[in-house]
């Protein structure tokens, strides 16, 4: 019987995450999610599917709303691992007690209606940044086929019952096998899978760095010494791998239109957008999250751009 199989048909280890706050399943692993054909991470009737690449060797969550609490099961060798990180994943450590977004109409709006919102912390820091090194310079659609491809081709089948076709993000030597012209088939140009295979090269040195805490200046520090890891690469990987509150992503296409026309009714860019933000330094990335699950659009004006040529690094 294959290691998948034995994995398959071993029994879970199973936990419930049941904190004295509000949880909203949903909303705090948006950030995670890239696309519905995603083969590390999907939606069923039952609940969420996940695929981790741990310390420990691979594993599959599954993650479900019973009653007041989390249902979380895992299969794999990383199970243990999977199931110890559940409340850190959901929030855990993230204190928004002294928060004041009384203020704002739309920000206290947001607040009251989605309680269950909280900053994510995956503890896994070369996954995250590799995601948004495929993220530089190129629309989403074309980031999510890449990672599609990618995983898919050299990521290890799901343990478990996950659903068909879920695979789990490659180990680092695995990334550095990868051969140029993979990473052109799959729309990675040269810059971008550089500076991937760069980040695998120091994957461990990238996992310490959850050491030093939830991000901030040494965690910064640290991220951008890889060449081709610049402010916003930086950024997107603390906000999901280290639960960095205060982590805006400086340089994205987006964003600070968004923040100019939710905060002052008018479009910003990025010194405009950081000016915005200044009121609630510390708590900037739990603004962010605020806008995005507002609801609020900003207007649309001109065509539609094609490609996002910001997020230089």
């Amino acid at each position: 019987m294959s290691t998948a199989q034995e994995w398959a048909d071993a029994a879970p280890l199973r936990t419930t995450y049941a904190p004295s706050h509000p949880v909203n399943l949903a909303l705090i692993l948006r950030p995670l999610v890239r696309g519905h054909h995603d083969p590390t991470m999907r939606t069923d009737i039952s609940g969420i599917w996940r695929t981790v690449r741990s310390p420990l060797g691979p594993a599959t969550m599954h993650l479900a709303r019973r009653g007041t609490g989390i249902e979380v099961s895992a299969w794999g060798a990383g199970a243990e691992w999977a199931i110890e990180g559940v409340p850190e994943l959901l929030g855990a450590g993230d204190d928004w007690s002294d928060l004041d977004v009384s203020g704002s109409p739309l920000l206290a709006d947001s607040l009251h209606r989605n309680p269950g919102l909280r900053l994510l912390r995956t503890r896994q820091v070369f996954e995250m940044m590799l995601a948004a090194i495929f993220e530089q310079k190129v629309t989403g659609v074309q980031a999510r086929h890449s990672w599609r491809v990618l995983i898919t081709k050299y990521g290890s089948p799901a343990p478990g019952p996950a659903p068909a076709g879920m695979r789990v993000f490659p180990a680092a030597e695995t990334w550095r096998r990868v051969p140029s012209w993979e990473w052109h088939r799959a729309g990675v140009g040269p810059e971008r899978s550089a500076a991937a295979v760069r980040a695998a090269v120091v994957a461990a040195s990238l996992e310490r760095t959850l050491e030093l805490g939830r991000g901030g200046v040494g965690v910064e520090r640290a991220l951008r010494s890889i060449p081709g890891v610049g402010v916003w690469t930086a950024a997107e990987t603390m906000q999901r791998a280290h639960g960095d509150p205060d982590s805006p992503s400086v340089g994205d296409y987006h964003l600070p239109a968004l923040v100019g026309w939710a905060l002052a009714g008018r479009p910003v860019d990025d010194h405009g957008m950081l000016e915005l933000l200044a009121p609630w330094a510390g708590h900037r990335q739990r603004i962010m999250r605020l806008i995005e699950s507002s609801g609020f659009t900003k207007p649309r004006f001109g065509p539609r751009m094609t490609v996002q040529d910001h997020r230089g690094h």
